[in-house]
C-alpha cells in the first residue's frame, strides 16, 4: 500500500501549509476537490480552518456532517457501503471485523449518519492515529486483525468512489468471483457485463443477511440465486 506522508497542521502552520492541508483533506474525504457550487456550503468552515479558528478534526466534523459529504456518500447508497466509506475516509482503513461493523451500524440505523461520523472522529483509534492536527490518510498499520483485514484495506484505499457501485461493500466483491478493476463488474465466466436490474426489496433482504457474520462465512452460505443477485448489485449504480 502506498502510504502518503502525513500532513500536520497546528498554530505554527503557515497559510500555504493550511491550504495544502485543506486540499489533502478534500482528496481523502471527498476523493476530489469540491465543485464550485459546493464551496458555498463549505465556505465558513474553510475560512475558520484557514484562519486557525478550528483544527483538522473539527473541520472534518463540519465536512462529514455537511450536505456535500452526505449527498455524495450517504444518500442513494446502502448503509453498509456508507459505513465502509466512513472508515476509509476518516480512519484510512477498511473495517476490521464484524463486531466493529455491528457497533457502527447500530449507531447509523438508530441515530443516523451524522452521529456515526461523530463516533468515528471521537473514537480512541482516531485520536491515537491522528489526534487533532493530522489529516487522515490511507494507513499501513503495524498490526492487522487478520490477513484479510490487510487485504481489504488495500482494496478499499485504492478504490475510486463508485468504482464498484454504491450498494455492496468492497469487502464482498472479490468473494463473489467478480473482476471490478476496470470500473465495471464482470464475472469471469460471463461475456456480458452483469445486469444491474435488482429490486430494492430483494437487495435489502440480502444486505441484512450480509450483516449477520464475517463476509467469507456469510458468502459461503448464499444460494446460487443470491450470489447472482449480489453480483448484479455490484454494477455501478
Amino acid at each position: 500500500m502506498n502510504v502518503l506522508e502525513p500532513v500536520v497542521v497546528n498554530r505554527y502552520s503557515t497559510p500555504e501549509e493550511r491550504h495544502i492541508a485543506l486540499r489533502r483533506i478534500y482528496s481523502q474525504v471527498l476523493e476530489r476537490q469540491p465543485y464550485v457550487f459546493e464551496r458555498g456550503e463549505l465556505a465558513k468552515a474553510e475560512k475558520d480552518f484557514l484562519t486557525d479558528k478550528i483544527g483538522v478534526r473539527r473541520f472534518l466534523k463540519e465536512l462529514g456532517h455537511s450536505r456535500v459529504y452526505l449527498d455524495n456518500f450517504y444518500h442513494n447508497a446502502s448503509n453498509m457501503k456508507f459505513l465502509e466509506l466512513g472508515f476509509k475516509h476518516f480512519l484510512g482503513r477498511a473495517p476490521n471485523h464484524q463486531d466493529e461493523v455491528k457497533f457502527y451500524s447500530t449507531i447509523l440505523m438508530e441515530k443516523g449518519a451524522v452521529p456515526m461520523i461523530t463516533a468515528i472522529l471521537d473514537s480512541d483509534e482516531y485520536r491515537k492515529a491522528f489526534g487533532c492536527f493530522t489529516v487522515p490518510y490511507p494507513r499501513a498499520l503495524q498490526y492487522y486483525q487478520s490477513p484479510k483485514a490487510y487485504t481489504e484495506s488495500q482494496f478499499l484505499n485504492h478504490e475510486y468512489f463508485n468504482q464498484r457501485g454504491r450498494v455492496v461493500p468492497t469487502i464482498y466483491w472479490h468473494q463473489l468471483g467478480l473482476n471490478c478493476d476496470a470500473g465495471v463488474c464482470r464475472h469471469p465466466e460471463a461475456d456480458e457485463k452483469i445486469d444491474s436490474n435488482v429490486s430494492e426489496a430483494d437487495l435489502s433482504q440480502l444486505l441484512a443477511i450480509l450483516r449477520e457474520g464475517p463476509p467469507d462465512a456469510v458468502v459461503a452460505t448464499l444460494s446460487p440465486q443470491q450470489r447472482a443477485l449480489l453480483r448484479k448489485a455490484m454494477v455501478n449504480q
